[in-house]
């Protein structure tokens, strides 16, 4: 809730209502013509208040209603494909003009297909950044060089890196020979070429009959230009692989929690499919994973994210990154599915993961899992660790799971539904009024230094997330201001979603001679 400074004694306790109200009986009496007529009185009384254009584009009902993101078609789909090391990763930043992928000398640093929007000359595309595809590889190797297959069955056309300096290997043979079987138009580029000197170790990957290869420096950006140029010539206007095309923009989950938490098995398990690589190391995924599921007779988008570790800025290389772009899953997603691991104490890190989600601003759902290795002592300690540490949540929506089977996953749909739902709504200005009038009738603010603040009118800023702004005459403590939040959950619901109220403190104009 947003929070005013101000250094008044109610600040640091909640406001504590005596007795018992008629508050809802007495809301469902007023019809919505007389609250709309009630609100109606209640804003022309604010024209003797000192306002501001901001304050009148507020009560003019401007609304944001944050839905402006509704992509109706599949940008065309670029893979990017190579032996570990080549650059992939440092080609999709100069692509991007951004450091997004992870990007380290130690080979093997990105381990998914990992999706990111781009644009060249004003066309958007998506580009798939894949881990380092080795033969006979084995064990964690092995499941990485099969997400970059199937990053080329997804894609429309493939962007081939090789290192020019090294010139051709068996894996780059190996890779060609993978490519020419799935029949997708290729783009070969031979990355490390820094000057004109080096254009000569380029024209060796002839020799791959992929036709003529582009030299490029993935570092200094020399030749990026020219190769962007020749994707868009083989590149669809939009995405032709068939289940990629989607229309109204499926709903973004993120799916966020401590390492090893079980993020990238429940991803596995909803997709159908190992979409994420598993391993029992700690952290496995670096890179945040969109995926499409079909869940409950619907399509969402979720976003696997890296493991958010402890003290972000001690972090070194690839976990550093990785946790800041897992804050950007965040500000992409519209809820966020917190994982908690039952079968472990809740720790500071998962409350702080969950601070995280709040302050995005996102519907929240809290998902228990490993349920199925639970016993009735470590319920007993669980139920008391909530109470405790799970309080400032309690509103979120909870659902028991086990990632590894997949145990009561549907049961994510109608918690995800409820949360999303709730993130969305509006409340009526009269409504939402005759409720802040029965409110302090019942409940008035303490008086404070011989004053007592008045709420003049309310109304609701915007919904994802639903904010609400009250004029008052004074400060209100924040203890009344969570007094009023709880109160506004009570009845209007809101379950699954932070909201926030905030107020200006607005004087009387002074009268004219």
């Amino acid at each position: 809730m947003s929070e005013n400074k101000s250094a008044t004694p109610g600040d640091d306790q909640d406001y504590v209502p005596t007795g018992t109200d008629q508050i809802a009986e007495r809301l469902a009496e007023i019809s919505d013509e007389d609250a709309d007529a009630r609100a109606a009185g209640l804003l022309a009384g604010l024209a003797n208040y000192e306002l501001d254009d901001a304050d009148a584009a507020l009560l003019s009902g401007e609304f944001d209603d944050g839905s402006t993101w509704d992509p109706t078609r599949q940008n065309p789909v670029l893979a990017i494909v190579g032996r570990p090391n080549v650059g992939k990763s440092t080609l999709v930043n100069r692509i991007l003009g951004r450091r997004e992928a992870v990007v380290e000398d130690t080979p093997g640093v990105t381990r998914d297909r990992v999706q990111y929007d781009a644009e060249w000359n004003g066309r958007q595309f998506t580009l798939v950044d894949t881990g380092g595809w080795e033969r006979d590889a084995r064990g964690l190797d092995l499941r990485v060089a099969e997400q970059a297959e199937i990053a080329v069955e997804m894609a429309d056309a493939v962007l081939l890196v090789v290192d020019a300096i090294v010139g051709i290997t068996s894996s780059d043979e190996a890779i060609v020979r993978m490519l020419r079987k799935s029949k997708k138009p290729v783009i070969l580029v031979g990355n490390k070429i820094d000057d004109l000197v080096q254009e000569a170790d380029a024209a060796m990957l002839w020799g791959l009959g992929l036709g003529e290869p582009l030299p490029v420096s993935a570092v200094h950006g020399r030749g990026v230009a020219d190769m962007l140029d020749r994707v868009m010539e083989v590149l669809p206007e939009f995405s032709a692989v068939a289940g990629l095309e989607r229309s109204g923009g499926p709903r973004r989950i993120a799916l966020i929690g401590r390492p090893n938490v079980g993020k990238s098995s429940l991803l596995n398990k909803l997709a159908g499919s190992e979409r994420v690589v598993v391993d029992n190391v700690a952290g496995t995924t670096r890179d945040p994973v969109d995926e499409m599921i079909e869940l409950g007779g619907r399509t969402w988008r979720f976003v696997d994210t890296a493991g958010i570790r402890r003290r972000v800025h001690m972090q070194q290389g690839a976990d550093f990154y990785a946790s800041l772009r897992t804050q950007t899953a965040l500000e992409k997603a519209e809820v966020a599915v917190v994982l908690l691991a039952v079968d472990e104490v809740l720790s500071e890190q998962d409350v702080r993961i969950l601070q995280l989600a709040i302050e995005s601003g996102r519907a929240l759902v809290l998902a228990y899992n490993k349920w199925d290795l639970m016993d009735d002592e470590r319920r007993k300690y669980l139920e008391r660790e909530t109470e405790t540490d799970l309080a400032h949540v309690d509103w979120a929506p909870r659902v028991n799971i086990s990632a590894k089977t997949g145990w009561h996953k549907d049961k994510l749909v109608p918690a995800l539904d409820l949360a999303l739902e709730n993130w969305d709504r509006r409340i009526p200005t009269g409504r939402l009024n005759a409720f802040l009038g029965e409110l302090v009738a019942e409940h008035p603010h303490p008086v404070r230094g011989g004053k007592q603040p008045r709420i003049l009118f309310g109304t609701q800023a915007s919904n994802r997330p639903p904010k609400f702004v009250l004029f008052t005459t004074g400060f209100l403590d924040a203890g009344y201001r969570r007094f009023i939040t709880r109160r506004l959950r009570e009845t209007f619901g809101f379950e699954g979603t932070p909201i926030e109220v905030s107020m200006r403190v607005r004087e009387k104009r002074s009268k004219k001679k």
